[in-house]
């Protein structure tokens, strides 16, 4: 037992303490406060990014609902026209019998390709904001484990973006 390591040395002991003390303070004051700051800073930045990835799925939604109405618009102007070819039908058929019928047949093929136009134009529409806006958020998804500065200069591009093409 003479053994001075294993012997309780009380001037030790306090030593040891006030070492501990020193030494945590030093921590809390020069290394905990500057990390809970960057933690916060990174969840402000997540959270941001979640907002932003929020409105642009709104912003989408809202995309696919004017195209909706687009499509029953395309529908209506569609019935309209088919409306139209059948009346001057009528009223060529009340003249011959014969020009009625030749005139007829001619109408509801060009309303019918019209349509189909028409149709086609507008999904084609649609396909083409679907597409640049899934790039836009695969992007942004890519993107996010850029630094602070490169992730808000992202975020700033794609509102502005966006943006623009909501006021064109």
């Amino acid at each position: 037992m003479n053994n001075p390591l294993v012997q309780p040395d009380p001037g030790l002991f306090i030593w040891t303490i006030l070492v501990f003390l020193i030494l945590l303070g030093m921590l809390t004051k020069f290394a905990w406060k500057p990390l809970l700051a960057l933690l916060d800073k990174r969840e402000k930045t997540i959270r941001d990014s979640l907002n932003d990835a929020e409105k642009a799925r709104t912003e989408l939604e809202q995309l696919q609902q004017k195209s909706e109405e687009l499509i029953a618009q395309a529908r209506t102007e569609a019935q309209n026209i088919v409306a139209a070819g059948k009346a001057a039908g009528e009223q060529l058929k009340s003249d011959t019998l014969e020009n009625a019928r030749q005139q007829a047949d001619v109408l509801i093929k060009n309303a019918g390709n019209q349509i189909q136009a028409e149709k086609e134009k507008a999904i084609s529409e649609i396909k083409a904001e679907a597409v640049d806006l899934s790039l836009a958020i695969a992007g942004k998804l890519i993107r996010k484990n850029l630094s602070k500065s490169d992730n808000q200069a992202l975020i700033d591009e794609t509102v502005n973006s966006i943006q623009k093409r909501n006021e064109a």
